[in-house]
């Protein structure tokens, strides 16, 4: 398993930005299909996006296109989720997830959207 860390959550009023960012353990990071997914209260874990090891593929959910973007810094072995026009719906726990064999997933981190 590959050990991931999020940051970068927090509270964010509607129409604002935050940046995810996801920290991981192993330099396979970078031969690795990364994805973020959220799950908000009572409702099932979503994929929000994912991105191919180098960066030049990404999938968005339709809920977030046009106003999240997924990066990576294979050197840092980091991943990113830019969140801009943030709205209620997308309060949520957000995770970092991927696969080697076995799924690795963060502990997640908090963002809520709220007036």
């Amino acid at each position: 398993q590959v050990q991931l860390v999020e940051s970068g959550g927090g509270l964010v009023q509607p129409g604002g930005s935050l940046r995810l960012s996801c920290a991981a353990s192993k330099n396979e990071f970078i031969f690795l299909r990364m994805a973020w997914y959220r799950q908000a209260p009572g409702k099932q874990r979503e994929l929000v996006a994912t991105i191919s090891n180098r960066g030049e593929s990404t999938n968005y959910g339709d809920s977030v296109k046009g106003r999240f973007t997924i990066s990576r810094d294979n050197a840092k072995k980091s991943l990113y989720l830019q969140m801009n026009n943030l709205n209620p719906e997308d309060t949520a726990v957000y995770y970092c997830n991927t696969y080697n064999g076995l799924w690795s997933w963060g502990q997640g981190t908090q963002v809520t959207v709220s007036s």
